[in-house]
C-alpha cells in the first residue's frame, strides 16, 4: 500500500523532479502538502482578514497578495456596479490570476463575477441584465489604458451565417465593439435570406455572458488580456434564487478581491448544489481530454489537471504541477497568450498605441533570451523580431495575425512539448492521462 503522508509524497516528488530536470523546493513543497492534509474536514471558504480578500480554503493557499493592487486596480475597469435593492455583485479572480503564488508566469487577467438581480419575474431580471452589460461595454468601449475586444451575450435563435461562417443554433453570440455600440449585426440563413440579430431580441436567453479587454498597464509597461465572466441569478420576491443560465457556478476557483462581498456570496453559495465539486471534476476533465486530443495545448491541460488533482485529494500530483508552473520555460505560455493580446490590441479602432505594442513586443524578446538557450532561443526571437518588425511600420486599422500567428504556433509548439515531456515523465499523471483517454 503507497504511504500518502506528506513526507512521503514528497520524496516522490523530489524523485521525479531530479529526474525530470525540474528544480524544486523541499521545504515549501513540503509546507504545501501538509497544509493540504490540515483541510481535510475544515470549512470550505476562508478569509484574509489583513488584505480583505476571501474564497475557498484550497484556492486561497496559491493566491499571493502581491499583485493585490494592480487586480483591483484593473477591476475597476471591468466590474459591475450594484444598484441599491436590484442588482448585487460580488467580483472575483479565477483561473492563473488567482494562482499567482505558484504560476510565475500567468497568462490573462481573468475575472469572475456573481452579480444577483431582484426582480418581480425572470423576464424583466433578463431585460435588467441586457442594459447593464450593453452600458457596461458602452462605458468601456476604449479608454486611455483599455479596449473593449468582444462580448459574449445570448445564444443563436436558429442555424445562421455570419461572416461567411455557419453560427449553430444555440451557440453563444459573439459581439464585438462596433456590433455593442448599433445594437445589432447582420447575418442570413444558410438560405440566403438576410436577418438582423438585435441585442434586445437576446435578452430573455443570455446564457453565457463574457466581456473581453486588452489592458495597457501603466505600472509594469505591458499589455495583457482582461475578461469578466458572469454568473447571473435571478432573485424572485420570495427570495428563490434561479440561475439564468440554468447552472449555479461553484466557488472552487475564485479568489474574492472585498470582504464586503461576504453577504451575497454566502446568499448565493449556499443554494450551489450538493455535487458540484463532482460535476466541476467531470467538466475540467472533458476539457483535459480536449487539450489532449483534439485542441492540443499541454500547458491548458497541465492547468486544469492541477485543479483536478488539488481538490480531488491526489496533493502528490498537484505539488509536482506546482513545481512545474515555476519552471523558466513556461513562461513561453505567457508569451503564447501576450502575442494574441498584441494581435487583439491591433484591430481597428483600437485606444491601445504603436509604441505600447511595441514595448510589450520588446519585453516578450528579453523574457525570451533570459528563459532559453540555443536553437529554440534563435528561432522564437527571430518570430518576435519579425512582430516587432510589422509593429514598427503599425498604422490604425491594420491587422497583425499573419506575424502573430506565426509566432504563437511556434511558441505553443514549445510549451506543448515541455509540458507533454515533464506530464507523461511523471508516473501517476501519465497513468491518469490513460486512464482518461480510455474512459471518452
Amino acid at each position: 500500500m503507497t504511504d500518502h503522508t506528506p513526507d512521503a509524497d514528497l520524496q516522490r516528488i523530489i524523485e521525479s523532479a531530479q529526474r525530470l530536470g525540474i528544480e524544486l523546493d523541499p521545504e515549501e513543497a513540503l509546507q504545501w502538502l501538509a497544509a493540504m492534509a490540515a483541510f481535510q474536514g475544515s470549512e470550505d471558504i476562508t478569509t484574509d482578514t489583513k488584505s480583505g480578500i476571501f474564497g475557498h480554503r484550497v484556492v486561497m493557499l496559491d493566491f499571493s497578495p502581491q499583485q493585490l493592487d494592480y487586480f483591483r486596480q484593473v477591476g475597476k475597469i471591468v466590474e459591475f456596479h450594484e444598484q441599491p435593492g436590484v442588482v448585487e455583485t460580488a467580483l472575483a479572480l479565477s483561473g492563473s490570476s488567482a494562482q499567482s503564488k505558484i504560476q510565475t508566469y500567468p497568462g490573462d487577467c481573468d475575472y469572475f463575477e456573481r452579480v444577483n438581480i431582484k426582480a418581480p419575474t425572470r423576464q424583466q431580471a433578463c431585460g435588467i441584465l441586457a442594459d447593464l452589460i450593453r452600458q457596461k461595454a458602452l462605458d468601456t468601449l476604449k479608454g486611455p489604458t483599455y479596449q473593449l475586444i468582444e462580448i459574449k451575450f445570448g445564444q443563436y435563435p436558429e442555424d445562421l451565417l455570419r461572416n461567411e461562417r455557419l453560427m449553430r443554433k444555440d451557440s453563444p453570440v459573439a459581439w464585438g465593439a462596433e456590433d455593442v455600440r448599433l445594437g445589432q449585426f447582420q447575418a442570413a440563413r444558410p438560405d440566403g435570406t438576410p436577418v438582423t440579430i438585435t441585442w434586445d431580441s437576446l435578452a430573455e436567453e443570455p446564457a453565457w455572458c463574457k466581456l473581453d479587454w486588452v489592458i495597457a498597464d501603466p505600472v509594469h509597461g505591458r499589455l495583457a488580456n482582461a475578461s469578466n465572466m458572469l454568473d447571473v441569478t435571478w432573485e424572485a420576491p420570495d427570495g428563490s434564487i434561479t440561475p439564468l443560465d440554468g447552472y449555479l457556478d461553484p466557488y472552487f476557483q475564485e479568489v474574492y478581491l472585498e470582504t464586503e462581498s461576504i453577504p451575497i456570496f454566502s446568499k448565493l453559495a449556499q443554494h450551489v448544489s450538493a455535487d458540484a465539486l463532482d460535476h466541476y471534476v467531470e467538466q475540467l476533465e472533458h476539457e483535459v481530454n480536449k487539450y489532449l486530443t483534439r485542441d492540443v495545448n499541454y500547458g491548458k491541460a497541465a492547468k486544469r489537471m492541477y485543479n483536478i488533482f488539488r481538490l480531488t485529494g491526489r496533493y502528490e500530483e498537484a505539488a509536482f504541477l506546482r513545481e512545474l508552473f515555476d519552471e523558466p520555460t513556461t513562461m513561453l505560455y505567457q508569451v503564447w497568450s501576450l502575442i494574441r493580446t498584441i494581435d487583439d490590441a491591433s484591430k481597428p479602432g483600437t485606444a491601445i498605441t504603436a509604441e505600447q505594442m511595441l514595448a510589450q513586443a520588446d519585453q516578450l524578446i528579453l523574457a525570451v533570451i533570459q528563459a532559453l538557450e540555443g536553437d529554440e532561443e534563435v528561432e522564437i526571437v527571430r518570430q518576435l523580431l519579425q512582430l516587432r518588425s510589422a509593429l514598427s511600420t503599425y498604422t490604425v486599422g491594420q491587422t497583425l495575425s499573419g506575424p502573430a500567428e506565426t509566432a504563437r504556433l511556434r511558441v505553443i509548439n514549445i510549451v506543448n512539448n515541455f509540458f507533454y515531456e515533464k506530464l507523461t515523465g511523471y508516473p501517476a499523471i501519465k497513468a491518469y492521462i490513460e486512464g482518461l483517454a480510455q474512459a471518452e
